[in-house]
Parts: C-alpha cells; sequence; structure tokens
C-alpha cells in the first residue's frame, strides 16, 4: 500500500514572528504554528510544508506574494545555500530586535521570574568581517547546485574548499568569497584551493577516508598577527612541503604556520600534535593592555572586538571594589579573571578543559598578574564545599557555562555558599532562563544585558545580575 503523501500547500500566509534557531514563525489555516527557514516576518507567502508534528508543521515558502519591509539584500552570494549566516536576508536593525525577544520570552516564559528592565540589546559596530576564526574542510566532491545537475554536463574539477552543507557531514560547499573574516582571508583560502588543485595534491573524501588536504584553518588577531594551519590526513613531506612553502612565500604576513598529520576518522585536533612550520606557534589577541597568547587549540571569542564589549559589561556588573574574592567558573583561558583581576582581591579561575588552564596560567604570568589561580576538572566535581574551605568563600562569583547551561550541582553549591553577586553570562538564554529558575529562592535579577556577538545569525548572548534577596 503507498504511504500517504503528507505535504500540504497553505496560501497566502503572513509570516508573523522569528523564533528560536532562526525559524521564522506563521500560523497554518488549522492553527497550528509553521516554522520557516526561508522567509522573514511581514512576508507574506505559499507554504509547502516538509514536516508534520503532533503541534506544529515545518516548510519552507514557494511563493512570495508580499515582501516584508525587514527584508534586505543579502550581500553573499552563497546565501541560501551556505548555512553560516542565516538572517543575511533581514536588515540589522530587526536582527537586533528579534534577538532581544528572543532573551526576553526565553526569561518570562521558561525562567517565570521577576525581571527587571531589560536593557536594550548591544549590536555589533561591525556587522561583517568580525570573526577571528575561521575553519574551512577541504573534498573532492563538492557539493553541486541544481543548475550544475540540470545542465547534465561533466564537472571534471569537483575540489572544494569551504563549509559543510546543513546537516550533511560529507557534503562541503565550495566557497569563493566569505564576508565573515577580514582579508586576507579569502585570498588565503582562495589561493591555496588553486595551488593544490594545479599541483594535484589530493583533497581529502570524508566517506571514502582517503585524499591528503583535509582543512584549513585561519585566524586574525586583532594585533594583526595571522594564524594558518592545513590539516593533513597522512604524511607526504614532498606535498606537504611544497603546499607550506607556498603559503610561507605568498603570505608573508602571515606570523604563525603551523600543521597537524591527523588519520582519525574525525578532524578535531585538540589529542593530535601541532607542528609550527614556520613563525611562532601562536598568535597574540590585546585588550586593555592585557595580551593573550592564542594556539591552534585554544578557545578565544570569536568576535574580538565585542569580546571587549561583553567582558566590559560583565565587569560593570560585577561592580568590583579591590576587597572581593571572585570566582570565575567555566574560565576558559582565563581571558574574563584576567580582566577582572585588577579590580578584585583575588581570582579563582576554575575549568575543565587542561589545555585551557595552561594557556590561563602562561597568560596572567606573562601579563604579571599575581592574584589569579587556575584548578582544573569536572566543574561539579571540582566545585565542592571542600574546594571552598581551601580557597575561600567569594562575595562575586561569574559563571560563563556552554550551551548547556550549569549542571544542577553546580547550582546547589552557588545556593549553598551564597555569594553577595552572581555574574551570569549565557550563549543560551534558554538553559539561562532554566538556571535562574533555581537561583531564584534567594536571588533577584536586578540587570539583563543582551549583547549581539555574531550578526547576521540568531545567535545572542545575554549578561545577568543576580544579587542576594
Amino acid at each position: 500500500m503507498a504511504r500517504k503523501n503528507r505535504r500540504q500547500i497553505f496560501e497566502h500566509i503572513e509570516v508573523i514572528d522569528a523564533g528560536a534557531k532562526g525559524k521564522s514563525i506563521a500560523k497554518a489555516p488549522d492553527g497550528k504554528v509553521v516554522f520557516l527557514t526561508n522567509a522573514v516576518p511581514g512576508d507574506v507567502v505559499n507554504i509547502q510544508t516538509t514536516k508534520k508534528r503532533k503541534a506544529y508543521y515545518e516548510g519552507i515558502a514557494t511563493q512570495f506574494h508580499t515582501y516584508s519591509d525587514k527584508r534586505t539584500t543579502p550581500k553573499c552570494k552563497h546565501f541560501g545555500t551556505c548555512g553560516g549566516c542565516k538572517w543575511q536576508f533581514m536588515d540589522y536593525q530587526h536582527q537586533l530586535a528579534y534577538k532581544q525577544n528572543e532573551v526576553v520570552n526565553n526569561l518570562t516564559r521558561l525562567g517565570k521570574i521577576e525581571l527587571p528592565e531589560i536593557t536594550p540589546i548591544l549590536g555589533s559596530k561591525d556587522q561583517y568581517f568580525y570573526r577571528n576564526k575561521m575553519e574551512f574542510s577541504f573534498s573532492d566532491s563538492r557539493w553541486l547546485t541544481l543548475e550544475e545537475i540540470q545542465n547534465n554536463q561533466e564537472i571534471d574539477n569537483r575540489n572544494a574548499l569551504g563549509f559543510h552543507m546543513p546537516g550533511m557531514w560529507d557534503k562541503i560547499l565550495d566557497i569563493e568569497h566569505c564576508h565573515l573574516q577580514e582579508d586576507p582571508s579569502n585570498a588565503i583560502r582562495n589561493e591555496v584551493k588553486a595551488f593544490a588543485t594545479k599541483h594535484q595534491i589530493p583533497f581529502y573524501n570524508a566517506r571514502k577516508q582517503e585524499g591528503l588536504l583535509r582543512t584549513l584553518m585561519i585566524r586574525i588577531a586583532s594585533t594583526g598577527e595571522i594564524m594558518v594551519l592545513v590539516q593533513f590526513f597522512y604524511d607526504d613531506a614532498e606535498k606537504r612541503t611544497l603546499l607550506m612553502d607556498f603559503i610561507a612565500d605568498r603570505f608573508p604576513e602571515v606570523t604563525s604556520l603551523q600543521y597537524v598529520i591527523n588519520p582519525k576518522g574525525n578532524d578535531t585536533i585538540y589529542d593530535q600534535e601541532v607542528v609550527c612550520y614556520k613563525g611562532k606557534a601562536y598568535i597574540e589577541e590585546e585588550m586593555e593592555g592585557l595580551r593573550f597568547r592564542v594556539n591552534a587549540k585554544s578557545f578565544y571569542q570569536t568576535n574580538s572586538k565585542q569580546a571587549y564589549e561583553l567582558y566590559k559589561i560583565t565587569r560593570e556588573f560585577a561592580g568590583l571594589t579591590g576587597e572581593e574574592l571572585v570566582y570565575d567558573l567555566y574560565t576558559g583561558t582565563g581571558t574574563i579573571a584576567q580582566f577582572v583581576a585588577k579590580n578584585a582581591k583575588k581570582v579563582i579561575g576554575v575549568e575543565a578543559v587542561p589545555e585551557a588552564i595552561e594557556d590561563a596560567k602562561e597568560n596572567a604570568q606573562r601579563n604579571k598578574i599575581d592574584n589569579a589561580e587556575f584548578y582544573v576538572g569536572d566543574m561539579k566535581k571540582v566545585f565542592t564545599s571542600d574546594f571552598i574551605d581551601q580557597h575561600g568563600q567569594p562575595e562575586v562569583v561569574i559563571t560563563d557555562p556552554p550551551r548547556d547551561g550549569m549542571h544542577k550541582d553546580v547550582v546547589a553549591q552557588l545556593l549553598q555558599i551564597s555569594p553577595q553577586k552572581i555574574v551570569y553570562v549565557s550563549c543560551n538564554s534558554a538553559t539561562q532562563a532554566r538556571d535562574l529558575a533555581l537561583l531564584d529562592r534567594d536571588y533577584k535579577v536586578t540587570k539583563v544585558q543582551p549583547v549581539d556577538m555574531f550578526p547576521q545569525t540568531y545567535h545572542v548572548e545575554n549578561v545577568v545580575l543576580l544579587e542576594k534577596r
């Protein structure tokens, strides 16, 4: 028996809102919500559903009757195929408005707590070319456009150097020009691809697990220093040297040229040896006279300029006088801890990644910060009563957890030690709202400041100040 086609067409539907993960929202004639990937609030469209769930549909706009006044022309030729900048067709001021709404909705609907007036979101001065780190993947079988497939022409060169297609681990979209990282990023990527193709250096095939060239990482610091790292699947000294020498000669402004030989099934490099081929093994970021060494494996906020604004808000919310013991949970490489150290009596940073803590210690030493200490371990296991007894009772706690938020044991420990203030920095206001609800018994939210770190995307950072009731 043939399966019934459940796809439906809804005509002349107005898109009414923007929701989570960059999807826009409409209402179907039966009252159910429809989540759309290719429309802007204010558009009037025909919709074809792609999935039907009990409470909602997913779909795409197939015909536009009216275009929204919130629309703008995307700058990137890859928009709509590349999944990187889902909101590039929405005017930036409206992007900010919907990000603000997401924070407000999550804190009120999920947190269900009393809130102060939420400060307007801090937008990014740079709406393009703001990322300090980009990672591109090589492929010998690039993603073909619908037009290329329909033309039915034989394509000699399928090499690609670009981004994974959304949701596809083995399909790479070839990128000619990306608007996320400043020059010479595009030139380095395009010329590396052209040189490797000309000299027949094999591009990787993820499905077959063969080919030499795997990934290209480019980091450009606010100081102007540039790191380029090439990841190879196996070692071919002749071809490796040929490509690395080309990069060094063609781009003398690169201050850190490195490579990795990674024969694993995945392309993560955190458990791999990084070899410095030329220059230094790191680049440096600078902030208020503090310098942070960033190596190939280091985490550093991807938008350097906006990270500075985020850290200033965090320091302002902490309201330090120089007498406080501060705990910085999920400290990473200790950038926030060192940034606030001059205003504190002492800062204790805790982080689960050993390499990050090593970076934090080394950076603090170079910055001549002697009132910051860093400890490594799983937060819920390290941040215990014994740890507090050993290192002291904090007056202020700064916490910047991953997207999943804080473990419930960490929240319980915060309630137990009862610091005067908690500054909660979050990249996911939904899990932040959950944690704020748990802290609401003893703490009142007194300040909320959303910050846009990633223009043209739906991501939004949020800083909250909690004070003891």
